[in-house]
Order: structure tokens, then sequence, then C-alpha cells
């Protein structure tokens, strides 16, 4: 009986060497074309205060700030001052050292459209926290947590701490902050005035701290959205010179 083959008139079987030299093509490939599809300038964690502090009113300020941020050009024209042209953004939601949510998972932006699904994704997320004290230090944790587990690789990385107070319970901010700074992250600062008058001093020495890192501080929610937008794009731009601490918007 003649053997079956799976050939047809003008198809010719690849021989061994041929099927091992596309294999090992492949293999060189493929992980090089993941990477470069992962690979942006900036892995950012943005960390809202959620604390009891923070009314409905307040809460939605922040959320309003950031969607806004996003759609505004000056920001994505910081983005596409990186090499790779690409951040990748995540937001959380805190309060005390147990109580974080993440609310936005992993986007990546790098265009009007990418930008624009984030701000959209900032402002339908409802609010999940509502009490539990102030852990800055356990929003850092967090934070840390979530960009071990994350997707992309990135020359950056930072964690961006937004809040109306100082930390009151769990442990010293001071020492997140360091742990952070050991593994070679950025945190940035927007401590919000409207509550504590002074937390502008306290976030400077105890919260901020890394490679260029920003403390924006802004004197009530009502200018929350300048500040965050004036502190996108010195983040986004940023050359990891020394700490800044810009005036009040």
């Amino acid at each position: 009986m003649r053997k079956r083959t799976n050939s047809h008139p003008g198809h010719q079987n690849p021989t061994r060497r041929a099927v091992a030299a596309g294999a090992f093509a492949a293999l060189l490939a493929g992980p090089s074309a993941a990477r470069a599809e992962d690979q942006v300038d900036l892995q950012l964690v943005l960390a809202v205060d959620a604390s009891g502090s923070v009314n409905m009113y307040r809460f939605d300020l922040q959320k309003r700030g950031y969607a806004a941020a996003f759609r505004n050009p000056r920001v994505l024209n910081a983005i596409r001052s990186g090499i790779s042209q690409a951040i990748a953004v995540t937001m959380h939601q805190w309060t005390g050292p147990r109580l974080q949510v993440h609310v936005v998972p992993w986007m990546v932006v790098k265009d009007e459209a990418s930008a624009e699904a984030l701000a959209s994704a900032i402002e339908s997320t409802p609010r999940r926290l509502f009490g539990g004290g102030t852990s800055i230090s356990g929003a850092i944790d967090y934070s840390r947590l979530i960009l071990s587990q994350s997707p992309f690789t990135a020359t950056r990385r930072t964690i961006d701490v937004s809040g109306d107070g100082a930390n009151n319970i769990g442990r010293p901010a001071r020492l997140a902050r360091d742990e952070a700074v050991r593994d070679g992250i950025t945190i940035n600062g927007l401590p919000i005035l409207s509550v504590e008058p002074d937390l502008d001093t306290y976030y400077f020495e105890n919260v901020i701290g890394g490679p260029g890192a920003v403390m924006v501080p802004c004197d009530s929610y009502e200018s929350f959205g300048e500040a965050i937008l004036k502190k996108l794009i010195i983040e986004i731009a940023s050359n990891g010179s020394e700490m800044l601490r810009a005036p009040l918007p």
C-alpha cells in the first residue's frame, strides 16, 4: 500500500535543517518582540486618598483632576518625549494599613485614544473605601506590590501619592519610603493642605524620595486639578535629577 502524505502539487516538505533553523529564529525573535511591546518609559502607580477626611465632593474633585490631566495635550507631549513614547499607569484607593483597592488596571498611554481610555476608566471608577485611618506607609507598600506584578518593564518606576493628612496609623511612612527607594522606586507627593496646612513639610521629609522625586502641594481640593497636571508633566518628563519641591499652583 502506498503511504499517504500531506503533499500537494507545488508544495515542498521542509527539511529537518529548515525546520530547526525556523524554530531557532522564532526563539530568538519571540522574546525580543514581546519585550519591545512591554517596554515603556515609566511605570506609574497613582495612589489616591479615600480616608475619612475625604468626603465625596473632595473625592470627585480628585477623580476629575486626574481624568482632565490625562486628556491634556501637555501630558501626552511629555509622554512622547521619552524613548518608548509610552507609559504604563494604574490606580488604587487607600486608607488604613491593609485597606487598599486596585481600581484601575495597568493601562498603556501612548496616544490620544489610550489617554482618553485611561481618563474614562478613572472617571467611571466608583469609590470603594470610606475610612480606616490614613496610612501612607500602607499605600506605599501596596504600590510596591502592584509594581512587582506589573507586566511591563521600564527604566523608571514611580509611586504617586496624594492625600490630605499625615500618616496616623500603621508603620511610619519614612520606613516604607526608604524601603521603596532602596528598590529603585521614586515616590512623588501631592499634599492637599486644606486640612493640615504644614502637610507639605511632612511629605517632603517623610514621603517623597528616590531619583528625581517631586512634590507639588495644593492649598485646596479645588486646585487639585492644576496641581496634578503640573506634577504629571514633571514626573513623566523627569531625568532623575535631585528632589524638587514645586511651588503651590
